[in-house]
């Protein structure tokens, strides 16, 4: 009886088009083709074969690097991209912040009580005024 083996979490599995490769690989390897191939053309003639196949190798890596990398199911750009994002992109120091709200409603009682003062000054000085103008017209 043959045995397949099956992976416990069917959410690592990957869906291969062709060759045993997956779609994202098939791509990366095509431009890595695409890039390698007029390398090593362009530059055999200035470099002979041995320097030629070097900068092929050179030029070709990073789209190998970004087909065959994966950590923790993040491919290599996202994870180049979050580390860009976390490095130079967003402030190093991020100040602690918090939403009191104790001192929200302390502050707004403090704005009522002179609100209230203001309004109370200004009610007494109407009032004596009043009071002044009705003495001297009588």
């Amino acid at each position: 009886m043959p045995y397949v083996p099956v992976p416990k979490d069917l959410t690592t599995v990957k869906t291969k088009v062709a060759f045993n490769l997956t779609k994202r690989q098939l791509i990366c390897f095509g431009l890595a083709a695409a890039v390698a191939v007029p390398t090593y053309f362009l530059t055999r003639g200035a470099l002979g074969t041995t320097g030629a196949v070097m900068t092929l190798v050179i030029a070709a890596l990073p789209f190998f690097f970004l087909a065959m990398y994966e950590k923790d199911g993040q491919p290599a750009e996202k994870i180049l991209r979050n580390y860009i994002r976390s490095r130079f992109l967003t402030p190093r120091v991020r100040p602690y912040k918090t939403n009191n709200m104790y001192s929200a409603i302390m502050n707004q009682i403090k704005l009522d009580k002179e609100v209230k003062i203001i309004a109370e000054a200004e009610y007494k000085h109407k009032t004596k005024t009043k009071e002044k103008a009705h003495n001297i017209s009588e």
